[in-house]
């Protein structure tokens, strides 16, 4: 691939997931000899297994106890994360590259009150007029303040306020599609000179019980033990969902280069779509995405699919991967992290880059269905297929 002025190329990586926190914690993953232990919590949301958030110590990228005590988990996490990736690209104490830097986040809202959720759900047992009883219980029982500390955007001011980053921001809210949105945008704005450099990431909690009630809205949660994520067919619907965060420094080359920053990988297309999936509009948006993509079948590509888990999604996308890059290794990140919403997609680009980085030949994480990669990747597809809509691949080369 040529070079050109404007290549979208990573430079600053933050990374948390159930495995631990940074950069190298998940190269050693990438570059293990063996299947990674899985680290999962069966008991505290029991029927449903969780991968839990790592232990971490915030003070490090967040130093003032007053902004910690403010933000809920799923806003620390990401603060936390956000400040891993700046100081990975060499920005974190540049206060004229963060004055200038623009942000896209991509974030659910925040925590829900329990209490009110579950009364609300046991006076509906007994009324049959729950229009007017949602209206009741939202005028009487919410405290006013807790809209203002949910709201998604509150991510980023957060980002802003800690870490300095104060050039225009932009946050896309909705499951999966707000991260593939997130990484797009910035793409887009950085091949079509819009933007020098980018800060891009999300964050998800997932130790959120209003959060499992989401998912069983539409019966998607495993059930029971972990089990690989290609290999998995216990009771539920198939998603284990995992606390994990991921941030992105994006910049143009020319900006890179022109302070001599190490670029891990270069983001060669970034697309997304989304509709209804019924009568294979899944599939047809999927070959589509991969067509647009122009990346060829090769035994040297990486493909990290974001498959959520859900039994019928998975194995559809699985297909269409199998059809387009059949000699490609093939390896479910899900099962590794768990799924984690609106970070999902970004969480692969990040293990992307830092695999083509590494020279890293992943090994597989469902040991019964991928296949071994035999040479250091030269390439990589992230693919995102989202638990109830919302479908994007990113590609990416390796310098």
């Amino acid at each position: 691939m040529s070079k050109n002025p404007n290549d979208v190329v990573v430079t600053g990586i933050g990374i948390v997931s159930c495995h631990g926190v940074g950069r190298e914690t998940h190269e050693a993953l990438l570059n293990g000899n063996e299947s990674p232990n899985p680290v999962v919590d069966t008991e505290r949301f029991a029927p449903y297994p969780v991968h839990p958030m790592p232990e971490i110590d915030w003070s490090s990228q967040i130093q003032r106890r007053g902004d910690q005590r403010q933000m809920e988990n799923w806003q620390r996490l990401g603060v936390f994360t956000a400040g891993l990736a700046l100081d990975d690209a060499g920005l974190k104490e540049d206060a004229e590259a963060c004055s200038t830097m623009d942000m896209i986040v991509a974030a659910g809202g925040g925590e829900r009150d329990i209490s009110v959720d579950t009364l609300i759900v046991n006076e509906a047992v007994t009324r049959n007029d729950r229009d007017l009883l949602l209206n009741e219980k939202l005028t009487t029982e919410l405290r006013p303040t807790l809209f203002l500390a949910q709201l998604s955007n509150l991510l980023a001011g957060n980002i802003s306020i800690v870490h300095k980053v104060t050039g225009s921001s932009k946050t896309f809210m909705g499951e999966e599609s707000a991260g593939i949105s997130a990484m797009t945008t910035a793409f887009e704005r950085i091949r079509a000179g819009q933007a020098t450099h980018v800060l891009v990431g999300g964050a998800y909690n997932a130790e959120r019980p209003d959060m499992h009630i989401l998912y069983e809205g539409v019966q998607s949660l495993a059930q029971g033990d972990w089990q690989p994520l290609w290999s998995r067919n216990n009771s539920g619907g198939g998603i284990i969902t995992g606390s994990a965060s991921a941030f992105l420094v994006l910049e143009s080359r020319r900006h890179a280069e022109a302070r001599n920053a190490p670029i891990y990988a270069t983001v060669s297309s970034v697309d997304g779509d989304r509709g209804p999936r019924a009568d294979g509009g899944l599939e047809k948006r999927l070959e589509e995405l991969a067509d647009r993509s122009g990346v060829s079948d090769s035994s040297e590509l990486l493909v990290l699919s974001g498959a959520s888990g859900a039994y019928d999604l998975r194995d559809r996308e699985r297909g269409i991967i199998e059809k387009k890059w059949p000699t490609a290794a093939l390896r479910g990140y899900s099962g590794l992290t768990g799924h984690s919403m609106e970070a999902q997609f970004l969480i692969g680009v990040a293990l992307a880059a830092l695999a083509l980085n590494s020279g890293a030949r992943p090994p597989r994480f469902d040991s019964d269905q991928e296949n071994n990669l035999e040479t250091a990747a030269s390439g990589a597809l992230v693919t995102a297929v989202g638990f109830v809509h919302g479908e994007g691949i990113a590609a990416l080369k390796g310098e």
